[in-house]
């Protein structure tokens, strides 16, 4: 007789879904549905996790696996558990014997978000004192220019968006990256609510909105300007709400007052007409939400582009009127899961957007990788794989699949995949938080990351300081670090089958220097920081084309490969650009700057302007060579994010 589990996703998703995976007689997965006690995300599964009983048995990592050095293409012999520990000890108590601690390198990040399998297993590098990485890959630009004037980057709750009348998704395609989001949009507009969508690229969601607006990669500020002029001139501007809770608008005027009808039009490529009308829109639609994209801000000035967005729904009168992400709102206590709190000394960090060179370079003798795809997702990627080739060079991974990662790895062990062990993940969108039990048996000789790094510490004792918390009871950590972080109820309740709310800060809450939103902020004492947002177009040299990248419905970054098939080899072209270079469709074309070269199939469309090329995230040319080899390793001066939908580069058919 079947029978259905509860659990949630824990990936790298604005969703966070609740599921039920309904076992068979044998006790195996026969398919996925959604879980409707969540009000979010009830209504259905994505089609990563709908696929997710497929993908768990397929391209597994299923035990332990020594690297070994053959014909020029990697090779692995399976081991066991106590030879890969042993193996990955020793070379690490080594290591920082002869080279220090900071000559070891963690790399992680988001692959699964979960409290025991994301942030837990960091405490054995964090007391080694292990070089980290900064985690500035995907959000920390526009968390940095949102905090300059609100203090932190959270906004308001998307639970809250079948109350809107006008939900602006700026940079953002929630059809494809938030379904649910998505969904909650799309019943606001059967109540009468209008959707606009702000990209550069005719997305799934461009298609279906009431309005798309295509501004020229980079002129986002000058938009917002131009949208903030007309707000003023027309009236739309809540004066009350800026002398009660604002400082700095005079300042915001007069920069405002720079930025002409011509100037707005030739710096985004947009009519005036096509300005003032969204203008208008928020101006009459007042109960507006601006959701405002992660991809958006990994760019050339991203950290500007989305801190001036962000104050369009301050002018109409909202508190937090924007969504960017919410993990800054709660009261998790993530440094005590990490151990970050537990350490005299914070690890020293490093940038992830320039890691590549100093990978390259020699400087790590040890790399330890979890819940991460580096080798895929890093900027300057081949060199950064070249690094990872070193011979100087040891590199463990621990992964549930085979990535490219891991297939460049000195020793592989094995993780249990999310259905297979206990955990507790924390949404950075929507409040709602349950336990995620074990609902099936680890494949092979699977192990959760707690088990692995407590075993790890324990064969690496001579290379670390006397911590017992390194073995503390995993729940017991959960119950500390999470003690008033819920409305109402405790670990204890989750635990007992009991969903709970996240408590957060309220909307009106700003940490700034002066507590109050700072139109003109203040506090300027980080890199890049300015009073006002700039405007920082494009330099483009003779024939370049900007490319952008985003991700597909189908695959969260390169996960669901093993279900899916390959990401999409192919960049979208527009057709002028196509006829000027002899591109037909379907032919192969060379994409070249001065990090590589990467062989794509064109498909001609004009889902993106001229001047403008787009290829899905993460996905590799002829000869497996990644996408991301063209992406500069150059972090933004504000925030240290990343460039990836900034990078330039030469276009031409295939000899």
């Amino acid at each position: 007789m079947s029978r259905s589990c509860p659990t949630v996703c824990p990936r790298d998703c604005y969703d966070t879904c609740f599921a039920l995976a309904e076992l068979d007689e044998s006790g195996e997965i026969a398919r996925m549905r959604p879980d409707p006690t969540n009000p979010v995300t009830g209504q259905a599964l994505c089609p990563r996790g709908a696929r997710d009983g497929d993908r768990r048995v397929t391209n597994r990592v299923l035990y332990p696996h020594l690297g070994a050095a053959g014909d020029g293409s990697p090779r692995f012999e399976r081991t066991d558990w106590d030879t890969a520990i042993e193996r990955t000890a020793n070379r690490l108590v080594e290591t920082v014997t002869r080279h220090g601690p900071s000559s070891v390198l963690c790399l992680d990040y988001a692959g699964n978000t979960g409290l025991l399998s994301g942030a837990m297993p960091l405490r054995l590098w964090n007391v080694l004192g292990a070089t980290r990485g900064d985690n500035t890959l995907c959000t920390a630009s526009g968390a940095a220019g949102l905090a300059l004037h609100y203090g932190a980057a959270y906004g308001l709750d998307p639970e809250d968006l079948p109350t809107r009348n006008l939900i602006v998704f700026w940079g953002f395609n929630p059809a494809s990256s938030a379904p649910h989001l998505w969904t909650l949009a799309r019943r606001a507009r059967e109540a009468g609510a209008m959707i606009v969508v702000v990209d550069s690229r005719r997305s799934e969601s461009a298609r279906t909105a009431d309005r798309w607006l295509a501004p020229r990669p980079g002129s986002d500020v000058a938009l917002a300007y131009g949208v903030a002029r007309v707000l003023f001139e027309t009236g739309g501007v809540d004066l009350d709400f800026l002398s009660r809770h604002t400082v700095g608008q005079h300042e915001l005027r007069r920069e405002i007052e720079l930025w002409t009808p011509d100037r707005v039009s030739e710096a985004t490529g947009l009519a005036w007409t096509e300005v003032e009308a969204l203008a208008l829109a928020y101006r009459e639609r007042r109960a507006s939400a601006t959701m405002i994209g992660i991809g958006f801000q990994k760019s050339d000035g991203g950290a500007d582009a989305v801190r001036a967005v962000s104050l369009i729904p301050a002018l109409v009168g909202l508190h937090r009127g924007f969504f960017y992400s919410n993990s800054s709102r709660g009261f998790v206590d993530g440094a005590l899961v990490e151990g970050r709190s537990l350490v005299s000394r914070p690890a020293p960090l490093v940038s992830q957007v320039a890691l590549a060179r100093r990978v390259a370079a020699g400087e790590f003798r040890f790399i330890w990788v979890i819940n991460m795809n580096p080798a895929s997702s890093l900027p300057e990627a081949a060199l950064f794989r070249q690094g990872l080739a070193r011979s100087d060079v040891f590199v463990a991974v621990c992964d549930t699949h085979w990535s490219e990662t891991a297939r460049l790895a000195d020793v592989v062990l094995p993780a249990a995949s999310y259905l297979e062990k206990d955990d507790l993940v924390i949404p950075w969108t929507h409040r709602w938080v349950r336990w995620a039990p074990r609902v099936v048996t680890p494949l092979g000789e699977s192990r959760d990351e707690v088990w692995i790094m407590q075993r790890l510490a324990r064969a690496a004792a001579a290379a670390t300081p006397e911590s017992p918390w390194l073995f503390d009871e995993p729940w017991a950590v959960l119950e500390k670090a999470l003690e008033g972080a819920f409305d109402g109820g405790s670990v204890a309740d989750l635990r007992a089958g009991t969903p709970l709310k996240l408590r957060v800060r309220p909307p009106d809450h700003y940490p700034t220097p002066s507590g109050l939103i700072e139109l003109a902020a203040s506090r300027l004492d980080r890199p890049g920081a300015t009073p006002l947002p700039r405007c920082q177009p494009a330099k483009m040299a003779p024939g370049e084309l900007v490319m952008l990248s985003s991700a597909l419905p189908r695959y969260t970054h390169t996960q669901f490969q093993e279900v899916y098939g390959p990401l999409p080899a192919t960049v979208t072209i527009h057709p002028d650009d196509a006829r000027s270079r002899s591109i037909a469709e379907g032919s192969q074309v060379a994409l070249a700057n001065r990090h590589g070269r990467v062989v794509l199939a064109a498909r001609i469309s004009t889902d993106v302007p001229p001047g403008v090329i787009w290829a899905p995230k993460l996905t590799s040319g002829q000869g497996g060579v990644p996408l991301n080899a063209l992406v500069p390793g150059e972090p933004q001066e504000l925030g240290g994010g990343s460039r990836y939908n900034s990078t330039r580069v030469a276009l031409s058919p295939l000899e």
